[in-house]
């Protein structure tokens, strides 16, 4: 039991370390997000974009999901940015943009 519990803790290090996001990635798609969120992420009234700076991944990553799905969020302006993102850029971004301070 205690073998086979080490491999599966091991293996899912492993999996976890080689699936990181990469938030100097993100950084860099999140250029085209700058006209709106502000270079500093702090959001602009006149776009109606919020401030996302230091939100946490784990919500950027389900808003942009919902976002591109256009089921429970939708967002017209936001979607030509977005509609081509896969998960990895998605999770890079978000990586990067829960940094901001």
């Amino acid at each position: 039991m205690f073998k086979t519990t080490a491999l599966v803790i091991g293996l899912s290090l492993i999996t976890f370390s080689s699936t990181a996001a990469d938030a100097a990635r993100g950084q860099t798609l999140y250029k085209t997000c700058i006209q709106c969120h502000g270079e500093d992420g702090r959001g602009n009234p006149d776009q109606e974009a919020p401030r996302i700076a230091g939100q946490y991944d784990w919500y950027i990553i389900s808003s942009i999901e919902q976002f591109k799905a256009g089921v429970e969020r939708k967002n017209p302006k936001m979607l030509p940015y977005i509609k081509n993102l896969s998960s990895t850029d998605i999770e890079d971004l978000a990586a990067y943009i829960s940094k901001m301070k």
